[in-house]
């Protein structure tokens, strides 16, 4: 952690959008696989496949290494508080603050991913005090783009991230929504 950046909070819970963005528990972690273990998941995102309750486990575990090392905020996107949805993510990087998020197949269509992009994106405004946040995307993720869009995110004019993960090679295309 550069010592210009502050640690984040122990705990963090958002409201906003009709969501509750809260930390993951140990409770979450039975419910994690049904939210991540899918091959859409498995394809556009660097998370583990299968993914199982051991996988649960080291992600909490990950999870909490990030957040005290002063990185990354992986949040639970509820709408009440309870039953985990999705997630959302806030990553401090050396090419900007990144959000991203994943959500359950049995969730999708209620707008979950860009109602959460937007209420951890006013926590980065309003909270960190960064002018922008950026997203990282396939440009044939289709959805994924379609939320970028809603959620008021624009195609920066940067050079693509090239890379491969998981034996397949991609190219991600970088999106910022801007400090209103």
């Amino acid at each position: 952690m550069s010592s210009a950046m502050s640690p984040f909070p122990d705990r963090i819970e958002l409201r906003g959008e009709g969501l509750v963005l809260r930390d993951w528990s140990e409770a979450d972690v039975t419910a994690m696989p049904e939210l991540f273990d899918h091959p859409n998941i498995a394809y556009w995102t660097p998370l583990v496949s299968p993914f199982d309750e051991a996988a649960a486990r080291a992600r909490l575990a990950r999870d909490r290494r990030m957040r005290a090392e002063g990185t990354t905020i992986l949040l639970a996107i509820t709408v009440d508080g309870g039953a985990p949805l999705g997630e959302v993510m806030l990553r401090r990087a050396a090419e900007g603050t990144e959000l991203g998020y994943a959500v359950g197949p049995a969730h999708r269509g209620q707008g979950l991913a860009t109602r959460g992009l937007r209420v951890m994106a006013a926590y980065a405004f309003e909270q960190l005090g960064v002018e922008q946040v950026i997203l990282e995307l396939e440009a044939e993720n289709a959805a994924s783009v379609a939320v970028a869009t809603k959620a008021g995110f624009s195609l920066l004019d940067v050079p693509l991230i090239r890379g491969e993960e998981k034996g397949r090679p991609f190219a991600l295309q970088t999106w910022g929504l801007d400090r209103p």
